[in-house]
């Protein structure tokens, strides 16, 4: 077999018995163990175990002979990659080898990538140094140390996804899945569905058994963004799989339980809600065991300058314009604007100006227009008014079309953001011609 797998390209460390082999193991890297079952001073079993003790990560191919079938299985249970029986085939040994070696090698890219996540998403890549978000900050510390429902608030663009993220990846779930969930984007007949999950042909289009959202996040933690979008009939079901932490598919009987954490979002004022009669009161208090509220970005100007470079660097990184730097009027002109968008929008702003750039520095001049000229402030949103007057159906007009055009003609995103409902806006878009 050495020869073998040295014509093949391989370079190849022999060992005459197992304790020979994991000393070898120990002092050299080693990319793959080939390893009989029986061997002199240490059984192939012993060594398997050790070198799995020492580095799970190298996957160990175990051969054997005839009848001995079960200390293969054994071997298997015990961490082996594979076995291959003797006499040994050419073909099948090269082929389990180049098996072996690349399942490792996407092993240790999946773990070179969750590391690279961790490291994007902890708690310390929130950026904020003002009153407001170090107030924020010191509540979403404590409560990554637990599994505590949380109920995350703020306005469009605060960054609420980049907390719960936060949350997740810097507690004890990190190793599970983060699966996010937006309330507001699945229809209405398929929300259910989605969450729960549903057996084949419970539904038209059902054809195979599929989890649903709580079980895929079975070990980590599930995401309900937009939670204030949940229909009203729904709710009641939700309350129940969050006090049982047992759902029930679609199309079954049996419920099955999950081990999941629920971080909830949402950029609406629930209390109201509640009051209105559009959101239970018993699932709002089941998911705001910890309500945590993200000020908008007009609430933390001192942290603009951070947030800007911050963003400058990345998009530098991501754009090749290593060597562009920031002049300081540019953050003064930007402190001075409201930022609707919030963090979200400042982001936005700061990568069109780096992708735009033509020289070596940015200046005010490479602000956009809307943020550098003075305008009429209105509610938060800035508008210049002709002296010579304005049609305010027009006006009406061009602001329901913007809004659907920035949410991709989604309505109840678009209804959401112009702060009215679902049906107002379809009424408003039939009046000016837009349903088409």
């Amino acid at each position: 077999m050495e020869f073998q797998l040295g014509e093949a390209g391989y370079k190849v460390i022999s060992a005459a018995d197992g304790q020979e082999a994991l000393t070898i193991f120990e002092h050299n890297e080693v990319d793959c163990v080939i390893t009989d079952l029986r061997m002199p001073r240490l059984s192939g079993l012993e060594l398997l175990e050790k070198i799995k003790a020492t580095n799970g990560d190298v996957p160990v191919v175990v051969t054997t002979a005839f009848g001995e079938v079960e200390t293969a299985v054994s071997a298997m249970k015990l961490g082996a990659f594979d076995y291959v029986n003797k006499p040994f085939n050419r073909d099948e040994i090269l082929l389990t080898i180049e098996r072996a070696l690349s399942f490792s090698e996407t092993r240790n890219e999946n773990l070179q990538l969750r590391e690279l996540v961790e490291r994007e998403f902890r708690l310390d890549s929130v950026i904020g140094e003002s009153a407001a978000m170090t107030s924020v900050m010191k509540t979403v510390e404590r409560v990554s140390r637990s599994d505590v429902t949380v109920l995350i608030s703020g306005e469009s663009g605060t960054g609420k996804e980049l907390v719960a993220k936060g949350i997740h990846f810097s507690g004890r779930r990190k190793r599970g899945p983060f699966i996010p969930v937006n309330c507001g984007s699945i229809p209405e007949t398929l929300i259910e569905a989605e969450l729960f999950g549903y057996k084949r042909g419970s539904f038209t289009g059902a054809t195979a058994d599929t989890k649903g959202k709580f079980e895929a996040a079975n070990g980590g933690t599930l995401f309900l963004d937009e939670i204030g979008q949940m229909p009203l009939p729904l709710q009641p079901k939700l309350l129940r799989v969050l006090q049982e932490r047992e759902v029930v598919r679609l199309g079954e009987n049996d419920p099955r339980k999950f081990d999941v954490r629920v971080i909830a979002a949402t950029n609406q004022d629930l209390h109201e809600m509640v009051a209105a009669g559009n959101f239970r009161e018993d699932l709002y208090f089941r998911l705001a065991v910890v309500p945590i509220k993200l000020p908008p970005l007009r609430a933390r100007r001192d942290d603009i300058s951070l947030l800007a470079n911050h963003f400058l660097r990345r998009a530098k990184r991501k754009h090749g314009f290593e060597s562009l730097r920031m002049k300081p009027e540019v953050i003064k002109s930007l402190s001075e604007y409201s930022f609707p968008g919030n963090v979200r929008e400042l982001e936005n702003v700061i990568e069109r100006m780096v992708v735009l750039s033509d020289e070596n520095s940015l200046t005010v001049d490479d602000i956009p227009e809307y943020i550098r000229e003075p305008a009429t402030s209105f509610g938060g949103v800035k508008m210049e008014l002709p002296p010579d007057g304005i049609s305010f159906e027009e006006l009406e007009r061009e602001i329901i079309a913007h809004a659907l055009d920035l949410h991709n003609g989604n309505q109840s995103q678009a209804a959401r953001y112009l702060n009215i409902t679902r049906s107002a806006l379809i009424y408003r878009m039939q009046k000016f011609g837009l349903d088409e």
